[in-house]
């Protein structure tokens, strides 16, 4: 029998929003299902989902198509469709409170002020769920966290991206084979102190 995983990249549906760094979770499903060369598309519980076989495991990568602030709704629709227990599930999502670059999994906690998070942990009624932390640095300044979210990563920053995302994925990937407490010896961290 093989084990399935439900990893999920939180983010905004639509192209106005595709490359912004609230986003970064659903780039990070699109570099795992590039890698793994994931088959069919399909609409389920309000998200975007493929899959793929990856060393004898099932991997569910989906992408909530609700807005963020409404996430949970999507997470549960998931989780209850493909029977899966929160131990098999995986969210990644952008944070504020650590600096870009960084990555860290976690076995719960509260939403951080991310309210893709607070969505789901409000649908699920548990903080108990592993989750996958990108981190996108503060805004400048004054700017309201909200306006700075929906921006794109400076040019500076999209040049890290593709190693920041290739990390996180190698990161969901050791989650799913060797499980949450391996990925977070291995991969918590900030990139460039690698």
């Amino acid at each position: 029998m093989t084990d399935t995983f439900l990893i999920i990249g939180l983010g905004n549906p639509g192209r106005e929003y595709k490359y912004t760094r609230h986003n970064i979770g659903f780039m990070l499903i699109d570099c795992i299902a590039l890698r793994l060369n994931a088959q069919g598309i399909k609409l389920q519980s309000k998200a975007i989902v493929t899959s793929a076989l990856y060393q004898e495991r099932k991997l569910i990568l989906a992408k909530p198509q609700t807005y963020m602030n409404l996430s949970g709704q999507s997470v549960q629709g998931l989780l209850h469709f493909y029977k899966i227990s929160v131990e098999n599930l995986l969210i990644a999502h952008d944070d504020l409170d650590l600096p870009f670059g960084a990555i860290r999994i976690r076995p719960g906690g509260g939403p951080g002020g991310q309210r893709g998070m607070a969505s789901t942990i409000e649908q699920l009624g548990t903080k108990e769920f592993p989750r996958l932390r990108l981190g996108i640095g503060r805004p400048p300044g004054r700017m309201d966290p909200s306006d700075y979210v929906l921006q794109g990563f400076s040019r500076e920053d999209q040049k890290l991206l593709p190693e920041i995302l290739d990390r996180a994925a190698d990161a969901a990937l050791e989650f799913a084979i060797n499980g949450l407490n391996a990925a977070m010896n291995k991969y918590n961290g900030d990139i460039r102190e690698t």
